[in-house]
């Protein structure tokens, strides 16, 4: 098998960490070229590039951007949110395989992305996604009457809304599955990252949002499905962990072999699925309005999201404070919407905007 030359961007986060895991076993697949991160481990960033030596090397942003245009195989993008956007495009622009685990460039981008992605150009990293692409294998396009994305529930799952309004950070950080970074980690408690994942899937795959449905599934080994129009149904299952998933990005479509120890059948065991309970976690019915509206919506539903967990961790907002804000920053967006003829400079004019807003609506709120 050829050894692909691949580039981390992020690659001091959870998902590029565990990318350079998979490189570090793999050397014969894998050999990295570039490596940039945002500048908050530096310390872990030079241990990074003295232990691969790639061949460009970078932190920031215009790094990022940089690295994703090198000619190499395939791109990783392990960044945290919409500061992802341009690394996408250039890699895109590169003709450069992109392994996306940066779901935000895609959703902000919507339009913009996937005119310049050329066919099987993108290869999802996230484990949701990559189960649905995995899945899909399994029949033609035409066959396919919807799209079940599995839900851990996070930290907070049963819990009213009421009983949502004390959290602290720590409890909101304490993932009972998956180990991720923290504006991650919030997203998944609040559920914004499942609302997320439905526009990216409706993005990804074609399908209406309307055919795009949430389950809980607290132990997260069932990582999404796909329904047949015949009734039947395809699930893609694995332990909790994205070492399967990334190595799949960084491989695709071949597998690469004991990326994760798999699960163990021979113990007993069950699966539980629970409907999702939109009245204490309404982020995925808004992501569905964000998703459905287009143009730069998702750009403002985004960035909003990004302020108001940083607000959350520095104690100005409340865990329910999150989505509340988000949701009337969205109202106040709605008419900025542009469906035809999106840029960049759209895209990033609205992320400034939505920042702006969730800003000012954060400093009239009363004080702690």
């Amino acid at each position: 098998m050829t050894r692909r030359d691949v580039v981390v961007l992020g690659s001091t986060g959870s998902i590029g960490t565990q990318a350079l895991e998979i490189c570090r076993r793999n050397p014969d697949r894998f050999r990295v070229v570039g490596l940039t991160a945002g500048g908050g481990h530096p310390d872990l960033f030079a241990e990074q590039v003295a232990e691969f030596a790639p061949a460009f090397e970078g932190l920031g942003e215009e790094a990022s951007v940089e690295a994703a245009g090198l000619e190499c195989h395939t791109v990783l993008n392990g960044i945290t949110g919409a500061v992802g956007l341009r690394p996408t495009l250039a890699a895109l622009e590169a003709d450069n395989v992109l392994a996306l685990a940066n779901k935000e460039s895609l959703i902000i981008g919507g339009p913009l992305v996937l005119d310049r992605a050329a066919p099987d150009q993108i290869v999802p990293v996230d484990s949701e996604h990559s189960a649905l692409a995995q899945c899909l294998r399994g029949g033609r396009a035409g066959e396919v009457r919807r799209l079940v994305l599995t839900a851990s529930g996070g930290p907070f799952r049963g819990r009213t809304r009421d009983e949502l309004a004390d959290v602290t950070v720590d409890e909101a950080l304490a993932h009972p599955t998956w180990d991720m970074g923290p504006v991650v980690t919030i997203n998944s408690a609040t559920l914004v990252n499942k609302g997320l994942e439905v526009i990216e899937a409706h993005l990804l795959f074609g399908v209406p949002m309307d055919d795009i449905v949430v389950v809980v599934h607290p132990t997260s080994e069932v990582h999404s499905m796909v329904e047949f129009h015949d009734g039947s149904t395809l699930a893609q299952a694995g332990p909790p962990t994205m070492l399967i998933p990334i190595a799949l990005g960084l491989s695709w479509p071949d597998r690469v072999a004991d990326a994760a120890p798999p699960m163990d059948w021979t113990r007993t065991q069950t699966w539980e699925f629970l409907p999702l309970d939109d009245e204490a976690f309404p982020a995925v019915s808004l992501a569905r309005r964000v998703g459905a509206a287009g143009g730069t919506v998702p750009a403002v539903y985004n960035a909003a999201n990004e302020v108001c967990v940083a607000g959350f961790r520095d104690g100005t907002l409340p865990f329910t404070g999150i989505v509340d804000v988000v949701t009337q920053v969205v109202g106040l967006a709605d008419v900025r919407s542009t469906p035809e003829g999106l840029t960049v400079d759209d895209v990033l004019a609205a992320d400034a905007w939505a920042r702006a807003e969730a800003t000012r609506l954060l400093e009239e709120l009363p004080r702690p």
